[in-house]
């Protein structure tokens, strides 16, 4: 099978938050790659970078925030080897050509449904505005266009639903209309942050349900961005686990499920219950805690949590990206030459 083009190559990827309190190394290093109709899930512990990564391609970092290095090279058509990617680290993230690129080209579900949506406006008049940002057409049009979308993720009743309020939806109708409102425009790429968070298990799994059909459907590439290692091996076929701001391992996510190489990886895939165990299996939490953002510990940000810690090496030299197998790299000492 040959393999798709990438849509959006991440290259050395740095944001920074800059404060009293220090300067904030969020995202530091990170690189990856996004084909035509794959998904990826970028899984880690609450403030690894997975978000600000995210907010960084779509180029809103929150204030006080800044990319400082690196290239997110989006590709809009991939499949035109003419075709010049855009630099979107070099574009003014106010100007036109960003926003024309938000929402039409790279859509993002966002992990609150309720921060997203204006509280004084219907969704539908919130969907039918993007539609008519992005797309030449009048208000009739953009309105039967938001009851087709709304129908297409499984609102009930979407011609009486697309006059509700946001306040009014429970919270999986919330969660399929941030869906809607992403996909109004057809995206080549959607970002989805933690899109199971503000609901509950069978809203759950009615959402994952919906994501995958909608993907295999528009053919869209997709990221994950999220903490739930189960969300990751139901969605995505790649995998890249991040700690500390940096990918410390990727891989295809059979092979990373199966065969986990970093000892990070290892602790949050031990640390997983498994269905059917029963209450007499052992959970192994990771030891320690995450330390603090402003001071990182010398060498490896993960040695000491890291059971397999080398003294001498780990807490002195940051280990290099190894690739142990074919799309399979990994940032640890244990794999390299030395």
């Amino acid at each position: 099978m040959t393999e798709q083009p990438a849509l959006l190559r991440v290259k050395n990827l740095a944001t920074q938050f800059f404060s009293q309190e220090g300067v904030l190394d969020a995202v530091d290093g990170v690189s990856f790659e996004v084909r035509r109709g794959e998904a990826l899930g970028i899984a880690g512990e609450s403030g690894c970078g997975k978000s600000v990564t995210a907010q960084s391609i779509l180029r809103i970092v929150p204030k006080h925030g800044r990319i400082v290095d690196g290239e997110i090279l989006w590709q809009p058509n991939p499949l035109q080897p003419d075709s010049a990617p855009i630099d979107l680290v070099k574009l003014n993230d106010r100007g036109q050509e960003i926003r024309r690129i938000r929402g039409a080209e790279i859509a993002m579900v966002f992990q609150e449904p309720m921060s997203a949506f204006s509280m004084v406006y219907t969704i539908g008049n919130q969907i039918a505005e993007v539609i008519r940002l992005h797309q030449r057409c009048s208000e009739q049009e953009a309105r039967e266009r938001t009851i087709e979308i709304l129908r297409r993720v499984g609102m009930p009743r979407p011609e009486q639903t697309i006059d509700a309020y946001p306040f009014a939806l429970s919270g999986g109708m919330r969660q399929r209309a941030m869906i809607a409102m992403a996909l109004s425009c057809h995206p080549a790429l959607l970002i989805a942050d933690e899109p199971t968070t503000a609901v509950d298990v069978t809203i759950q799994a009615q959402v994952l349900e919906l994501m995958k059909d909608l993907q295999r459907e528009m053919g869209m590439a997709l990221i994950v961005i999220t903490h739930d290692l189960a969300v990751i091996s139901e969605l995505c076929n790649r995998v890249m686990i991040m700690y500390l701001g940096k990918d410390v391992e990727s891989a295809p996510a059979k092979e990373l499920f199966t065969n986990p190489r970093h000892p990070y990886t290892v602790g949050l895939l031990r640390s997983v219950p498994e269905l059917g165990e029963g209450r007499t299996q052992e959970i192994a939490p990771i030891a320690g805690t995450v330390p603090n953002p402003y001071q990182r510990p010398a060498g490896c940000s993960f040695h000491p949590r890291c059971p397999e810690c080398i003294p001498g090496l780990c807490d002195v030299q940051y280990p290099p990206q190894v690739e142990v197998s074919k799309g399979h790299r990994v940032r640890c000492h244990l794999y390299t030459e030395e």
